[in-house]
């Protein structure tokens, strides 16, 4: 079993440490913290490691070093767990971390399954000794943890790291401009990876970036280029209210990172950058089907365009270099740009494109996400198919499957139900007014707009598609409202453009097919948010019958 101590960190820390059973020539995993800061850390020397720390003027701040230990321990194991304690004390929020998010990269090594299960352990010994305040699961559900600048990244996501960071060099070395699209279906990182080049980008405008003789020579490289960037202004663009002020609040204790550099697109042509990283870039609006016109105008009339212009253009016009995560198949308003102009861009000579394709989010993987596709297509697949890992299954009564929601919530936290936008919005006039009605069963859409997963009343409640977009659950119960059929003479599905309420987008699309490609997607978006699963309920009756051949149904 792992033990931990604890030692003042001062002049006499290494000799101190120096002395007891695993203060030298042993690898090690150890935290050093004030009362409000703390750098988590491994070596294999942790005696010679604190004197090196206390040359360090912002480490020297720091008072009481703790060092984790086990006779098992090895090198992989003490990187795996450097990185796990990183990530979750940066979510657990009681210190703000020294750490560099240089190296966070996964190892897999013997056992590695075995030891993993250790480590919880050990976070309660932590949490026994006030070095961190929450469990584990609370942590695991909370955003702070989701969208954690600190995350382990995959092999596959290193590597664009690496390639981003050569193409920014290699344009500030030349005076090129650079135009980079990240591609990737939901669950495959991009909001996570996103916010990891912030982080990485503004260490290295304010030195923060640091190599040392135990990095990992593989990621050297890579930090030397980072310190060559220093000066670029960056801001990272979130299209979504909600999921915008989510990654605020996420960022406003970590260092470096300003709160106004986390913006919105209207915000965009205010200043003038070195680079644009966007976040849901498949979001982005064009002049149609807005809510309101004048602020979309007075930036066009700013930057000298006309009324065809877009906030992608804007973001053009006001960054030399750009970073877009994109994925056609999460654009769901007729608002959002189309998708032509991202195609357009791509086959730019100082465009760069990369593909995500590792599912992070559904434990059913790749065959699920590829399997909602396939039955809400024409082409769907011959049989029915089911997955071990994950929980999807239909439900013939909607009260019935919102109990169970509500149930898996108790269990796990973060379930939530969803609907496409097949009923009016009542409840925003007359709060006491109930939005949906489904065979008498009775539920009101979303009173929150800006981070309604995580409020007081949601798992009572209908959330819409933009509460959701950008978010992911443990559970996620979906309801197909009556905008989405199935047609038996045509032996396919079909879009019911009168039961669709969305009314400044109804009313800007002339074409049936494009207002079923929005619907569609809005679906695959939501069947595609559950961590451990997705319920379903059908309101088409034929729909319902047809999808039978695909999806269990529950019991």
């Amino acid at each position: 079993m792992a033990t931990i101590d604890s030692v003042l960190f001062n002049e006499n820390t290494s000799e101190i440490i120096k002395a007891k059973k695993y203060g030298q020539n042993w690898p090690v995993v150890y935290i050093i913290n004030s009362q409000t800061e703390a750098y988590i850390g491994e070596t294999v020397n942790v005696s010679t490691r604190a004197a090196q720390h206390l040359r360090n003027e912002e480490r020297r701040k720091l008072e009481k070093i703790s060092f984790i230990s086990d006779d098992n321990f090895n090198k992989s194991v003490v990187l795996d767990l450097e990185n796990y304690l990183i990530n979750h004390m940066s979510a657990d929020g009681k210190f703000v971390l020294q750490n560099g998010n240089m190296g966070m990269s996964p190892h897999n090594y013997y056992q590695q399954e075995e030891y993993k299960k250790t480590f919880s352990d050990i976070w309660g010994q932590l949490k026994n000794m006030h070095i961190v305040e929450h469990d584990i699961d609370e942590i695991h559900n909370s955003d702070a943890f989701k969208y954690s600048p600190y995350k382990t990244l995959t092999v596959e996501q290193y590597k664009i790291v690496d390639s981003i960071i050569e193409i920014l060099l290699n344009g500030k070395l030349h005076d090129k401009r650079a135009t980079i699209v990240v591609k990737g279906e939901g669950g495959t990182g991009k909001t996570v990876l996103a916010i990891y080049l912030l982080k990485l980008l503004a260490e290295a405008n304010n030195g923060g970036i640091e190599i040392d003789f135990e990095m990992d020579p593989g990621y050297v490289h890579i930090a030397e280029n980072l310190q060559k960037l220093k000066g670029m202004k960056v801001g990272l663009v979130v299209p979504m209210q909600s999921l915008r002020g989510t990654i605020k609040k996420v960022l406003k204790n970590v260092r470096y990172i300003d709160p106004n550099m986390i913006i919105s697109p209207l915000e965009v042509p205010r200043e003038q950058y070195d680079l644009l990283i966007v976040d849901e870039a498949h979001r982005l609006r064009q002049r149609r089907a807005l809510s309101q016109y004048p602020p979309f105008d007075k930036n066009n009339e700013k930057l000298e365009l006309d009324n065809s212009g877009t906030e992608l253009d804007w973001i053009l016009k006001c960054s030399k270099n750009h970073i877009l995560f994109y994925d056609d198949e999460q654009s769901v308003k007729p608002s959002d740009i189309d998708k032509r102009k991202f195609r357009n861009l791509q086959h730019q000579p100082d465009t760069y494109t990369y593909c995500l394709g590792s599912q992070l989010r559904c434990l059913g993987g790749n065959d699920y996400i590829k399997y909602v596709k396939d039955i809400l297509s024409n082409d769907p697949p011959n049989s029915i198919c089911k997955f071990d890992n994950y929980d999807f299954k239909m439900f013939d009564d909607v009260d019935e499957m919102v109990a169970n929601i509500q149930k898996k919530d108790k269990e796990y936290g973060l379930c939530r139900v969803v609907a496409g936008y097949s009923w009016k919005w009542k409840s925003k006039k007359t709060k006491e007014a109930f939005d949906i009605n489904i065979d008498g069963s009775k539920y009101r859409w979303n009173t929150v707009n800006v981070d309604w997963v995580n409020s007081t009343n949601s798992v009572n409640e209908i959330g819409c598609i933009h509460t959701i977009q950008g978010y992911e659950l443990n559970y996620a119960g979906v309801i197909l409202g009556n905008e989405i059929q199935y047609d038996p003479e045509k032996e396919k599905i079909v879009v019911s453009k009168k039961n669709y309420w969305d009314i400044p987008g109804k009313t800007a699309l002339k074409d049936d097919n494009e207002l079923k490609e929005y619907i569609i997607n809005i679906y695959k978006t939501m069947l595609t948010r559950g961590i451990k699963g997705t319920y379903l309920y059908v309101c088409d009756e034929n729909l319902r019958y047809y999808l039978r051949k695909f999806i269990y149904n529950f019991r």
